[in-house]
């Protein structure tokens, strides 16, 4: 009889449609970007919180003499004020990966470089600093342009 008996019922791996499988590659790729960016922009943060601390130094007497800061033009106590505070907050933008972060980051870099050309005895201007920048801002912008990409 057809009902009797053991019957083994076998389960069939639904079919997966090609689209599927390009959904979990992307899917791959968005995460591996993403991962990429969140860590470059860590390690940028760690580094731009160095660079405002050493303004800091600067203004507080610990790398230079004390009562040196006082002493230079208004321009370079501006200057470094400036450094002092946009290098802190973009390193904690940077390090929270937000937008903001990285916009920060941004104009710090190119207002360290522009004021770097035109004001050399205000802003370190060594052509390997000025390298650094330029390379790590391309850097930014690559992983960004993937990560954008991937999505």
């Amino acid at each position: 009889m057809p009902g009797s008996g053991s019957r083994r019922v076998t389960q069939e791996a639904p079919m997966r449609a090609p689209s599927d499988r390009l959904d979990g590659e992307r899917t791959a790729g968005v995460q591996r970007w993403t991962f990429a960016m969140t860590w470059f922009m860590r390690v940028l943060s760690i580094l731009w919180l160095m660079k405002g601390l050493s303004a800091w130094a600067i203004i507080l007497g610990i790398w230079t003499p004390i009562g040196h800061f006082e002493g230079r033009s208004t321009g370079y106590q501006s200057t470094i004020i400036y450094f002092a505070l946009i290098d802190i907050i973009a390193a904690v933008g940077l390090w929270m990966a937000s937008t903001w972060g990285g916009i920060l980051w941004l104009l710090a870099v190119m207002s360290h470089l522009i004021l770097a050309a035109f004001f050399p005895g205000i802003v370190s201007s060594g052509l390997l600093t000025m390298a650094f920048f330029l390379t790590l801002v391309a850097l930014y912008v690559t992983i960004s342009w993937l990560a954008a990409r991937a999505r």
